[in-house]
């Protein structure tokens, strides 16, 4: 649209410049340079006024002293008629988009060469023309700042009911995993542990393997509280428990050799891994295991870590006792990997090799960049 009215608007501004230069000569005889550059300062601060307001009323107000220049007694007014309806523009146009200070120190300048040069009688009511415009462009100023302040509060009220209706949820899940689940688990810690003495006549190793559970659902009930904690808490610095890292994997593959799953691990010390990486690690290699002994349990499983460059590679792989099913979807366990993995920049995969084993093979960065 702009593009059609550019020209239109070029002839108007012309036609506007070029009335302001035959007003010149006529009325002051003046050079016809000389004219035509009074003529063209009386239109550019009008035009400088659409973008940059402040800049525009600095030049209309030594304007206002060079346009006063040759005028002649029996002129009415000091200044031609285009720079008096460009300079109340440009006033007009700085109240309306700046603060009330800045109105008020321009208007009370602008006041200064109208009080100089024009004719006593003219003064009052020039005065308040001048006062009233830059009244009514500060009204303008200050309801389109208090559109602005509510629209922000606006802002600011929905991001807060988002917020509202995240901690609710939080609050919902963790409701509902402290009065189901974790039910559960303290039930099944309960009778593990009791199970010895209710039960007479059990072997040293079913005792044995009672314990090993019921230290497994002590342990889980105490990961569950800490997470209940964080999802209890409004703010994103919540307290957290330290968490496991690279180091505890060779704890969850003892654990898992007493509960009867042949594990070949193989977790050389490795030093300059990032906690974030660690923490990934352990529990990639927790949900791996489970696995294993979900689905494949009494075969053997070998899980290997090295470092290769920057980058920690951890590989599990255990037999497939079923044939794999190529429409099935991923569990939520190997989806938590994969944004695991994801978060730290690194690589999974997982699935069957072709040989008869499900390999998980996850890549990540020993020291991941801040996200």
């Amino acid at each position: 649209m702009f593009r059609y009215l550019a020209p239109i608007l070029f002839l108007a501004l012309a036609g506007i410049t070029a009335g302001a230069w035959v007003y010149l000569l006529d009325s002051r005889h003046l050079a016809p340079l000389l004219a035509a550059a009074m003529a063209a300062g009386s239109v550019l601060p009008a035009l400088v006024a659409v973008r940059r307001p402040v800049l525009a009323w600095r030049f209309a107000f030594v304007m206002l002293f060079l346009g006063a220049l040759f005028h002649r007694p029996e002129e009415p007014w000091p200044w031609n008629p285009v720079q008096i309806l460009g300079t109340l523009f440009v006033l007009g146009r700085l109240a309306a988009t700046q603060r009330s200070l800045v109105t008020v120190w321009a208007t009370g300048l602008s006041l200064i060469p109208l009080l100089a040069f024009a004719r006593p009688e003219n003064t009052p009511g020039a005065a308040v023309l001048v006062i009233a415009i830059a009244a009514l462009g500060d009204v303008v100023s200050r309801r389109r700042h208090t559109r602005e302040l509510l629209a922000e509060q606006e802002q600011l009220n929905e991001a807060e009911r988002a917020r509202r209706a995240v901690l609710e949820e939080r609050t919902r899940i963790a409701r509902e995993m402290h009065d189901v689940v974790a039910h559960h688990m303290s039930m099944i810690a309960v009778q593990a542990e009791t199970a010895p003495y209710r039960l007479t006549g059990l072997p040293e190793e079913a005792r044995d393997e009672l314990a090993e559970i019921a230290g497994a659902a002590r342990e889980a009930l105490a990961d569950m509280r800490r997470l209940l904690g964080v999802l209890r808490a409004e703010d994103q610095h919540a307290e957290r428990a330290p968490q496991p890292g690279y180091e505890q994997i060779a704890e969850l593959v003892a654990t898992a050799q007493r509960a009867g799953l042949p594990v070949d691990g193989e977790l050389p010390r490795l030093d300059g891994i990032d906690e974030a990486t660690g923490l990934a690690a352990y529990r990639i290699a927790q949900e791996a295991l489970a696995n294993a002994a979900r689905h494949a349990p009494g075969h053997p499983v070998r899980l290997r870590a090295r470092a290769v460059g920057d980058r920690l590679e951890l590989r599990i792989r255990n037999q497939l006792t079923l044939p794999a099913e190529p429409d099935r979807k991923p569990g939520h366990g190997l989806i938590g990997m994969r944004e695991r993995v994801a978060l730290l920049g690194g690589e999974l995969t997982a699935g069957p090799d072709g040989t008869g084993y499900y390999e998980v093979l996850a890549s990540v960065p020993r020291q991941p960049e801040a996200r």
